[in-house]
């Protein structure tokens, strides 16, 4: 924690620790066995330190442990206490699974969970099994699990663009930052090989495979970098917490970081460039501070645009950078030094300036007298000087430059104070004593630092003790002095006069210092504050609006997204606005423009607004002083401002998207009852209509030919609106969750010839050429369901598709598999590739057509087959038309019972 001057830690910062100690004592601790690979050992290591604790009498549990096979790991379990796992169904099969109430209820001092990523069966309390070991670590109970570096969330992708293979269980990063142990399990690649050649790690048949995929060499060792490289980072994460919490100041040089020490002086540039070549040879961190002292600060305006210039080169150059304050400037670089752990600081040497003192010491021995530990290098004088952006000199307004006539102005304000003083010691001079009359003195020079600063209080000083030689010591109006004495009054009141003019001057810039991070502080307050209370988009964008423009002057546009991923540009569009600039940095979520290396001419700043899950806009500010963004604590503050509103646009957004959800939940709710209550009330005069109709068409004498014509058309118009009214029925009746599958083991020959006779009013007579193989196994399902779909896909063939339709059926080991085939067109050009679009309610192949039907038989067949626990998908097959698949799950069929004996 951070240290006051008397050494003392800061009571803020204690009292935060002592609240984050409590809170562990009353969880568990995590330890993760990290690895780079399946393989390498590290459910082997972590039952090895498991019998280890057991033996020293430690309640060691094992919760799940996946042995895959391996001998030497099933060993290592036996004499460990085991928790009999949880059996949960799934689909058509019962699956082992961990039991986190008997974890919970058992409370073991040690629990053993392997697999941290594994993604529990559906129904479980949690989807994820680290979710469940957070839960265990909130119940104060020890974890001990394990982990590959693939299974990282953050390194998923690379993993994926390394390997070729795409990892689909993973888990947040912050879940290993969190951990309070983690062990890095390590073998060489070439080991690696040698253990999965041995059916160490895989089975043969699955050995070979993975051998020519996943675990190639080259994979193995990025993996391997991959996993070391992160327990660097969480091991110094450690070093960094253990040095706060035990309040270690000197820097300790366990990984090497440099600090640039940016001065004031020409050639400044030479001393970042020199770091940045180091950093990069020995691969390390680095940061760049430059120190403002109240000297440093009344430099001239092209002084301070060159110390800016010097910060963005540090920063394009990969730097960390900083502006710090103090009125020391080694012990504000050794603090920021140490306070970063940086293990060696790179100074310029300032070429051709003498001490002031012949015992001064310079910047270099001033450094290596604060911090012994710390490496100080000093880099050569370079004449080169670097300029910020000539746009920036162009478009930056001239601010009021501390020169001649700003200086005059502060130390005539001195000259003034110093007569005012006499003015009014002058009347006093026969009623008080000269002691007192000093004190009226050194009140002039407190105000006069207060107000003016140091230069003008050390003139003041002077002056007042002239005033007072001149008009108040005997012998009166004349520098002449009697007593010996008044010459160390004289040097008391210099001393003192300056002494107060030094410290006053320093308060008032650290109060100036602390106004102004307490303005940027409070204006994020706000913003913030408003922010939660927004809820529509256009709220947002002003706010955001509002808050830039306070905090940077000039202008300001918030260009959120809309639901089409563009940018809603302002109308009409501010002067010097450019929405392609904006469309670059929405679509690469990099800053451009103004003060960035990214089309640097235009006037306009511009930040992507970062969200959590995405880009949600930009933020455009062409800024009253174009300087500013280039100090790092003004490009922090934008950074800032921008995050906040895009976190607010995105909930604004998830907001509307659940309402939206909501709305469509209570429509679709509505619209299924809506269909269920008329096709009831259509049914029974739709049925008395069909009865009358085949009655006239059957009628006794035949009636004449045109009027059967008639009457048979209306018995074909009247069954068509039957089923019609039948499919809007069954879709109200599936949508409304009250179908119950009636499973049972069936045949698939017979439910598949029970579909083709259905079908045949539709088929007309269509060829139809079954393939089902004679072992085909009985399946469980819902056979009159399963005939409804066969149904509908025969007649979607007989509709959209040409003869002859084929049905095929054959068996994997965990599905059976249905096609229907027919040899017309295939699938509709604006669906391919989209073909789940085919399974939406009340969507069809061509919108308009004169086939007959509403889009509702494909729905029907994904709803039953959803309720199956299967798939079903449409392509376009081989050699012409359209094929439908779907999969059912299924498990062996139970064995059939011998038949009882006759008795002979």
């Amino acid at each position: 924690m951070a240290l006051h001057s008397d050494s003392r830690p800061d009571p803020d910062e204690l009292l935060e620790s002592i609240q984050r100690d409590a809170q562990q004592a009353r969880t568990g601790r995590l330890r993760v066995y990290f690895g780079a690979n399946a393989g390498v050992g590290k459910t082997y290591a972590m039952l090895s330190a498991a019998q280890r604790a057991h033996r020293a009498g430690t309640d060691v549990l094992a919760g799940v442990v996946e042995t895959h096979g391996r001998s030497e790991t099933a060993e290592l379990l036996q004499g460990l206490p085991r928790l009999p796992p949880r059996e949960v169904p799934y689909r058509d099969r019962t699956l082992p699974e961990f039991d986190l109430d008997a974890a919970l209820a058992r409370q073991p001092a040690v629990l053993l969970v392997d697999e941290l990523a594994h993604s529990n069966v559906e129904g479980s309390r949690h989807p994820k099994r680290w979710q469940d070991v957070r839960e265990l670590l909130d119940a104060g109970i020890d974890v001990w699990t394990t982990l590959n570096v693939q299974h990282l969330e953050s390194l998923n992708g690379v993993v994926g663009a390394i390997t070729g293979i795409r990892v689909h269980e993973t888990v947040p990063d912050t879940v290993l930052d969190s951990a309070d142990e983690v062990v890095l399990v390590d073998v060489t690649p070439d080991e690696l090989l040698l253990r999965l050649k041995a059916g160490k790690v895989y089975l043969a048949p699955q050995a070979e495979r993975a051998a020519q995929n996943f675990f190639r060499k080259g994979n193995l060792i990025a993996l391997r970098e991959m996993a070391l490289r992160r327990t660097a980072e969480h091991v110094e994460d450690d070093v960094r917490s253990y040095r706060i919490e035990q309040s270690i100041t000197p820097a300790w040089n366990t990984d090497g970081a440099i600090l640039a020490c940016i001065g004031p002086q020409a050639g400044a540039e030479q001393t970042v460039r020199t770091a940045a070549r180091l950093a990069g040879q020995l691969n390390v961190r680095w940061h760049a501070a430059y120190v403002e002292t109240p000297r440093l600060q009344r430099l001239a305006a092209a002084e301070r645009d060159r110390i800016l210039a010097v910060l963005q080169l540090a920063a394009d150059l990969g730097a960390q950078t900083a502006v710090l304050t103090g009125q020391d400037l080694p012990a504000a670089l050794v603090a920021h030094a140490q306070a970063l752990n940086c293990a060696t600081l790179i100074v310029g040497r300032r070429a051709g300036v003498r001490r002031r003192w012949p015992w001064q010491a310079g910047m270099t021995q001033k450094l290596a007298t604060l911090a012994p530990a710390l490496d100080v290098m000093e880099v050569g004088h370079t004449p080169s000087t670097r300029r910020i952006a000539q746009t920036l000199r162009r478009l930056g307004n001239e601010e009021p430059d501390s020169g001649l006539q700003h200086s005059w102005r502060r130390y005539a304000w001195a000259v003034a104070g110093s007569v005012l003083a006499t003015a009014l010691a002058a009347p006093l001079h026969g009623y008080f004593e000269l002691a007192n009359i000093v004190m009226l003195f050194l009140m002039g020079v407190v105000l006069v630092a207060v107000r003016q600063g140091r230069g003008p209080a050390a003139l003041s000083a002077v002056l007042n003790v002239a005033s007072f030689d001149l008009f108040f010591v005997p012998p009166r109006f004349s520098f002449a002095v009697s007593d010996v004495q008044y010459f160390f009054t004289f040097a008391v009141m210099l001393a003192v006069g300056l002494l107060i003019g030094q410290l006053t001057a320093g308060l008032r810039f650290q109060a100036r210092i602390a106004s102004s991070r307490e303005q940027r502080a409070q204006s994020l307050f706000e913003l913030t504050r408003d922010l939660s209370a927004a809820l529509m988009a256009s709220q947002v964008v002003e706010l955001g609006r509002t808050a830039t423009e306070r905090n940077f002057g000039g202008q300001a546009v918030v260009l959120p997204t809309d639901a089409r991923d563009q940018l809603v540009l302002p109308d009409p569009a501010p002067e010097g606005f450019d929405a392609s600039v904006a469309d670059w940095c929405l679509r690469n979520a990099q800053p451009a423009g103004l003060a960035t290396t990214t089309l640097a001419a235009h006037s306009w700043h511009y930040v992507p607004l970062q969200a959590p899950m995405r880009v949600r806009g930009v933020l455009a500010l062409q800024p009253a002083q174009p300087r500013w963004l280039l100090i790092p604590e003004q490009a922090k503050q934008l950074h800032t401002l921008a995050r906040q509103i895009a976190i607010a646009l995105e909930r604004v957004h998830y907001v509307e998207v659940a309402q939206g959800a909501v709305v469509e939940m209570e429509s679709e709710r509505l619209r299924n009852a809506l269909l269920a209550a008329i096709s009831h009330d259509v049914r029974t005069p739709l049925t008395s209509l069909i009865g009358l109709a085949e009655s006239l068409r059957d009628a006794t004498p035949p009636l004449p030919a045109h009027q059967a014509s008639a009457a048979a058309a209306m018995v074909v118009q009247s069954r068509e609106l039957n089923t019609l009214v039948n499919n809007l029925l069954e879709m109200a009746r599936l949508q409304s969750g009250a179908v119950h599958l009636r499973m049972d083991w069936q045949s698939t020959e017979e439910v598949v010839g029970s579909a083709i006779r259905a079908a045949a009013p539709a088929l007309a007579g269509r060829e139809v050429q079954a393939r089902i193989p004679a072992d085909l196994p009985l399946v469980e399902f819902d056979a009159v369901l399963i005939e409804r779909v066969l149904v509908n896909l025969l007649e979607n063939a007989a509709k959209y598709g040409a003869p002859p339709i084929g049905v095929l059926a054959h068996a994997e080991p965990e599905a059976l598999v249905l096609s229907v085939r027919d040899q017309g067109p295939g699938l509709p050009p604006g669906m391919q590739g989209d073909a789940a679009l085919l399974f939406e309610k009340f969507t069809r192949g061509q919108a308009e057509s004169a086939t007959p039907g509403v889009g509702l038989g494909l729905a029907i067949c994904k709803a039953i087959v959803d309720a199956h626990q299967g798939q079903i998908e449409a392509r376009n097959a081989d050699g012409g038309g359209a094929e439908f698949t779907l999969r059912l799950p299924r498990r062996p069929p139970p064995p059939l019972k011998e038949p009882p004996a006759w008795p002979a």
